[in-house]
């Protein structure tokens, strides 16, 4: 372990730093100070006519009150890629989920936004049945950060951030549009998933150390602590859950921690077991692949040994590849064939450009393309 990763007032002092750590309130994005980078408006001539094509990208903007969709170029390989059309949403939109039916479901600042993907337009705007604070943007800004669809897609549960409070899950009836229930969680619930038998939602409470299980059917609750590096610093620790995934087939969590340490929760029990990683960089989004890869963004360092951003390549038998990339990124999502891998530059810390990387998982000497689109994109799904 690196040593700047043993608890201790070394900890504390460098958390200062890094921005997903602490509780201070983060510069607007959208200031003139902020490390934007160049933006790519979107080609009204690009824009299909009708129906939106399969394979199309869909980002949140964090930094600004959009979602925009992204042509992913050639064959999806981002090359001659670019942004087609952007859609309102609501003050810096978070995560979002893609039904089957086509309608998007976004975590803004201000409430869920309903969109139908096909016809790029916003349907409805939810509001939260909890108090968070005025509408702000910025890393902690109150209101919806995860987001998750049940798999018979008739709820969303979204995780609502209450600034320096414990947070909530709320839920969504698909069909009326409206909050039924609402659950208490911990910390600013950065993730939130869904159990494959749908029976249970999973809220990554990150300045809390831990998971909050919510039955499904009754909203009851339990929490169950993450914290391979245990908790010592607070909210001054970066060593904090982030992102997790349900594995299917045995319905466990994998949350990554800093490149080191996979920890693989089972719900049912609360037990937490270590498997080992090796990018050695501070992580965040994850997602699997049809045939049970594991992908992890690596944002960059926090420490000063740490490695430099990348995205890990973890097969079904604990064997990685680390695929190197350039600057801060977010979140991943994998094409519908487990092909290509599409990392969001956005980040919830400084440093984010904006864009998408575009990564071939079935060949290694390839290199990954740089895709301009969005303004500071976290989320993302392929249409």
């Amino acid at each position: 372990m690196n040593a700047l990763r043993r608890p201790g007032l070394a900890l504390i002092a460098a958390a200062l730093l890094a921005g997903c750590a602490t509780g201070t309130t983060e510069a607007d994005p959208g200031a003139p100070d902020a490390p934007s980078g160049s933006v790519a408006t979107p080609d009204p001539s690009r824009a299909p006519e009708g129906r939106t094509p399969d394979g199309t990208l869909l980002v949140a903007d964090f930094g600004s009150d959009t979602v925009t969709f992204v042509d992913p170029g050639r064959g999806g390989s981002g090359e001659g890629g670019a942004p087609i059309a952007s859609v309102k949403v609501g003050t810096a939109p978070y995560g979002l989920v893609v039904g089957e039916d086509g309608r998007a479901w976004v975590a803004t600042a201000e409430g869920v936004a309903v969109v139908d993907t096909e016809q790029r337009t916003r349907l409805a705007l939810i509001p939260y049945a909890t108090e968070s604070g005025p509408v702000t943007t910025g890393e902690y800004r109150g209101g919806g950060m995860g987001i998750a669809l049940a798999p018979d897609g008739q709820h969303v549960y979204v995780g609502v951030n209450v600034p320096g409070e414990d947070g909530a899950v709320e839920v969504i009836d698909t069909a009326t549009r409206e909050v039924t229930g609402t659950a208490p969680v911990g910390m600013r619930p950065f993730d939130v998933d869904v159990s494959p038998d749908g029976r249970e939602v999973y809220a990554t409470d990150h300045d809390s150390f831990d998971v909050t299980a919510v039955d499904a059917d009754t909203l009851k609750t339990r929490r169950m602590e993450v914290a391979p590096y245990g908790t010592e610093g607070g909210l001054g620790s970066w060593l904090k859950p982030h992102y997790a995934v349900a594995r299917p087939a045995d319905g466990k969590l994998l949350l990554p921690f800093e490149g080191e340490r996979l920890a693989v929760l089972d719900p049912r029990t609360g037990k937490v077991t270590i498997e080992r990683m090796t990018a050695n960089t501070h992580q965040h989004g994850a997602t699997l692949t049809p045939d049970g890869t594991l992908l992890v963004v690596g944002t960059g360092p926090i420490g000063s040994d740490d490695e430099a951003p990348s995205l890990t390549v973890r097969a079904p038998d604990g064997t990685e590849r680390v695929v190197p990339l350039e600057g801060p990124h977010e979140d991943v999502a994998v094409s519908a064939d487990g092909s290509t891998a599409y990392v969001t530059g956005g980040f919830t810390r400084d440093g984010y450009w904006n864009g998408i990387t575009v990564v071939d998982l079935d060949d290694e000497k390839s290199e990954p393309v740089r895709l301009t689109a969005g303004r500071r994109p976290l989320g993302i799904a392929v249409l």
